[in-house]
């Protein structure tokens, strides 16, 4: 069984297909999908497939694109949703020094609540880090009780190698596979108990399914390229990022297989 442990299945680019997008994936031999929120709606959205569908967890966050928004009435509704038996996680959250849609105060003021929120709560938090690594690392340190997803890792080795010291996790996505990936020494560099997989659908879909919409079924890819850069089967890389994920998440995360 294979866990995408990052998808934006609330997202429209889905709207009126999920049950096929679904069937998909099973066949694939994905047996959950975490349904990653990005704001107060994305991540109600995200809590509504999960109590619909076996085999999906939600998220609830703020993502730092919409860092501006945060506010008392945003704390308390993310503490209210952190309650819900289906988050397994908060987020997204981080920092983007890329696009800098919002100002970067702003952004650490919301990411420095959120791992309080996750610390809080006993949850992991997902993290986004875009050109921000010193500010990210700066920040995880800050929060020592929180455990964080650098989700579709591609920032430094720094970062890399300070998230493995304090503890958390790095997932890859299908950019493991385009022709210009050129970190798999750091891939190897992160512990096995410490890996995850995704496919931060409807983005970045991985070769050869570049330039179309990605989805979950599509992380069997992933898991393949993985394999490849480790030096493993696909077998073995199932077997370990679902084991680290189920370990992850916790109680909360319940498997298509065990909900039927």
């Amino acid at each position: 069984m294979l866990i995408d442990t990052h998808c934006h299945l609330a997202d429209p680019a889905f709207d009126g297909e999920r049950e096929e997008l679904l069937a998909r994936a099973r066949a694939a031999g994905v047996g959950h999908i975490v349904a990653v929120g990005e704001n107060p709606e994305r991540s109600d959205a995200a809590r509504v497939l999960a109590r619909a569908f076996p085999g999906i967890s939600a998220t609830a966050g703020l993502h730092p694109h919409e860092a501006r928004r945060w506010s008392p009435d945003i704390a308390a509704w993310l503490d209210q949703a952190t309650r819900d038996p289906v988050v397994v996680a908060v987020g997204e959250t981080g920092l983007d020094y890329h696009y800098d849609l919002a100002p970067r105060p702003r952004q650490q003021e919301a990411f420095a609540a959120q791992l309080a929120v996750g610390a809080r709560a006993g949850l992991p938090v997902v993290v986004h880090a875009r050109e921000a690594d010193d500010d990210v690392a700066a920040l995880l340190r800050n929060q020592p009780d929180a455990v964080a997803i650098l989700h579709s890792f591609s920032s430094g080795p720094a970062l890399c190698r300070t998230a493995v010291e304090l503890g958390h996790y790095v997932s890859w996505s299908g950019m493991i596979t385009f022709r210009n990936w050129t970190s798999d020494a750091l891939v190897r560099s992160v512990p096995p108990d410490r890996l995850l997989i995704e496919t931060d659908a409807p983005y970045l879909a991985p070769v050869p399914h570049r330039s179309h919409r990605n989805e979950p079924a599509l992380v069997r890819r992933v898991a393949e390229r993985l394999a490849e850069v480790l030096g493993r089967t696909f077998e073995e890389i199932a077997e370990l990022t679902t084991a680290n994920a189920v370990r992850l998440f916790g109680t909360r995360l319940q498997t298509s297989q065990e909900a039927s």
